[in-house]
């Protein structure tokens, strides 16, 4: 696979990355990114994530033809089904890896962000598998609006932290999960969810997250002409995108618009982010002239994010990745036209990706791959919120 795309020896994917970390938390970040590759790479490692991926997550997860969406937009789609991954997302292959990787480190505790609370459940769920002690911190508006997976770990076996500060969302989740880990480095691994935070933590999660795209390789026997996949911090995309790399397939970032990316009520951070450092990472970043934050606004909480990946952010510059968004209706309708389609109720992230289908302008012939990367029994409330009398 080629460097150009890649993490450098810095911890940088062109000008973005690094690790922008305090100094109390300095040695936890150095013995990861001294020893993480070699643990990964190790056999007996991948042997037992394999093992798990299969056995217990349920992989390799089918890539579907849905034939009346086909034929409702002319083209041919498949969808990579992550929905049907055990917790219910693709999240679980990177807590699992994660959380093999704080084994192999002797680590005893567990702690992790969440906003939509996918990456909350497969952090308690793999906590529970491997005996960890697990405290999961979560932006107090995320969990009414996400209450199911709030039960879900709470009946798992993890402790939910609310975080009341700022709007409540993933980004205070992260801040206290970062102050968090300040104050217990010796004994904690920290399982970041997203291709974000400091080197080496977007470089980790890409490559648990890669067996997606290795799968569909696989599968269709071909190269797809295009690959959707919603972006908040870019764990799902990361993955789908990682071993077409080096393709000519056109790779399709969706970030959440939210009520319009001309409004101050959206998450789409390409669209109006610029450079800057979030949660230890240079990448782009939704703030104000003077360095401040702006708080980001999607239905979804999943994408509720002011920041992306620093790889996103990479290959969005040099062109070979391009990103777009759609707003919170659009992808409401995009979760309706799914359901009533092919009988797939989609996560509200996922149908971000779908809802790029009304725009994306293809032939009959095109191989269209779109990351299904959650189902969307958390969010039925919202959905039924959102619903009018044409549904």
């Amino acid at each position: 696979m080629s460097q150009n795309y890649q993490v450098d020896n810095q911890g940088y994917y062109g000008p973005y990355g690094g690790a922008y970390v305090p100094e109390m938390l300095y040695p936890n970040i150095m013995e990861l990114q001294n020893n993480y590759l070699s643990i990964i790479n190790d056999v007996s490692f991948q042997k037992e994530l394999d093992e798990l991926l299969h056995n217990y997550v349920g992989r390799p997860t089918p890539l579907y033809f849905a034939d009346r969406l086909s034929k409702y937009y002319n083209t041919n789609i498949f969808l990579k089904r992550e929905d049907l991954c055990h917790t219910g997302a693709h999240k679980i292959n990177n807590s699992l890896g994660q959380i093999l990787l704080a084994k192999r480190l002797g680590k005893t505790r567990i702690i992790a962000e969440t906003g939509a609370g996918q990456h909350g459940v497969a952090t308690a769920t793999a906590c529970s598998l491997m005996g960890f002690e697990c405290d999961i911190f979560m932006g107090a508006k995320d969990i009414v609006r996400q209450a199911p997976n709030v039960e879900r770990m709470k009946m798992l076996g993890a402790n939910i932290v609310p975080v009341h500060s700022g709007s409540k969302t993933l980004k205070d989740a992260t801040n206290e999960a970062i102050r968090n880990w300040i104050n217990n480095p010796t004994d904690t691994h920290y399982i970041i969810g997203s291709v974000v935070g400091p080197h080496p933590y977007p470089d980790i999660v890409a490559r648990f997250q890669s067996v997606i795209s290795k799968e569909v390789k696989l599968q269709l026997g071909k190269n797809p002409d295009y690959i959707i996949a919603c972006v908040g911090g870019g764990s799902n995309a990361m993955g789908i995108f990682y071993h077409y790399l080096d393709e000519d397939t056109k790779l399709i970032g969706v970030e959440a618009a939210g009520h319009g990316v001309d409004t101050p009520m959206t998450a789409a951070t390409l669209a109006v982010g610029t450079k800057g450092v979030l949660h230890a990472s240079m990448t782009k970043v939704m703030q104000t002239n003077d360095g401040q934050v702006v708080e980001p606004h999607s239905v979804s909480a999943g994408l509720d994010y002011p920041g992306i990946g620093p790889q996103h952010a990479y290959l969005e510059e040099v062109g070979k990745a391009t990103y777009h968004s759609v707003t919170d209706q659009e992808a409401i309708d995009a979760a309706h036209l799914l359901a009533r389609k092919e009988g797939i109720i989609p996560a509200l992230e996922s149908a971000h990706a779908l809802a790029y289908l009304e725009k994306l302008v293809c032939f009959k012939k095109d191989i269209v791959v779109v990351n299904l990367s959650g189902r969307g029994d958390k969010d039925l409330e919202t959905y039924k919120t959102f619903s009018d009398n044409e549904y």
